[in-house]
């Protein structure tokens, strides 16, 4: 969780991103002083997240929020996921921003949840991780649900390890330099990480050094034989194997069974569908006329 101020200015950003110079709609509409009850719930079936998160943009807008589920929970349809009560005008003007961010992370968590299970149940014990594919300004929130979800999240930032990629590697010499450069530059403060396209790559990363190696785009047959020969001669032990690229939610489990220990794929959080969530006004507490 980052510092609660830093969520808030999110949240106020968020919320003046959309409501421009105020809700004229409400303003002209509903009497200053309404004071209503009003519930969220799902409408489908999904993993919610983000409970957290919405208690605390309610919050920090005057509401109060009571969380009915917690994080990770399983939803059915016109289950109630929180209450809230406060001011009308506020709620209404913040309703759309606040169910947009709740509807996204329950859709990657539920999405994410999804493919853990699949996986699992399989009988691989591959971890399930999300790419940086997020929308800009999201990331904490979509890499949350993720993890809520089951998943792995990867790299939160670009700080958090070494990942040399292909364009990395066609500005340097080569993938041996490339490791060199960065082990002397971290020490064992952070992992390294080389992005392969060919099994003679992935060789070059692990005898380098590297602490993991990313088959990108490789099919299931070609990451199969590449996990093989590294057992063959015994690599397979010093580097952890990541396949990544082209991969989906119909063709998962070919990538699990190839050996592999990490399969990162985009669709989770780029692609997921947003759980879909509602608000409803329960009653009017106080009213103005």
């Amino acid at each position: 969780m980052i510092p609660k101020k830093v969520l808030e200015e999110k949240f106020r950003n968020f919320v003046e991103d959309d409501v421009g110079q105020g809700d004229l709609t409400t303003l002209i509409v509903v009497p200053s002083g309404t004071i209503v009850e009003a519930k969220i719930l799902a409408k489908e079936h999904g993993i919610i997240a983000g409970i957290e998160e919405t208690s605390m943009f309610l919050e920090s807008f005057g509401l109060q929020a009571t969380p009915i589920l917690t994080d990770g929970s399983e939803v059915k349809p016109d289950q109630v996921v929180l209450r809230i009560d406060g001011d009308a005008r506020t709620l209404l003007s913040i309703e759309r921003t606040m169910l947009n961010l709740l509807s996204r992370m329950s859709g990657i968590a539920t999405a994410t949840n999804r493919l853990v299970k699949k996986v699992k149940q399989a009988g691989f014990g591959t971890r399930v991780a999300c790419t940086r594919k997020v929308a800009p300004g999201l990331s904490y929130f979509d890499k949350k649900a993720v993890r809520i979800g089951g998943g792995d999240t990867h790299r939160l930032h670009l700080d958090d390890m070494i990942l040399i990629k292909d364009n990395h590697l066609t500005l340097i010499e080569d993938i041996k330099t490339a490791v060199k450069r960065a082990r002397e530059a971290v020490s064992f403060s952070k992992k390294i990480e080389v992005e392969v396209s060919t099994t003679k790559e992935a060789l070059e990363a692990v005898e380098a050094g590297a602490d993991i190696v990313m088959l990108d785009n490789f099919s299931p047959g070609q990451a199969k034989s590449t996990v093989e020969l590294m057992m063959k001669k015994g690599l397979r032990n010093k580097a952890l194997v990541e396949s990544s690229g082209k991969i989906t939610e119909k063709n998962i489990l070919e990538f699990a069974a190839t050996g592999v220990d990490i399969i990162s794929l985009g669709e989770i959080t780029d692609s997921a569908k947003a759980l879909d969530i509602s608000l409803e006004i329960v009653k009017i507490k106080k009213g103005t006329t």
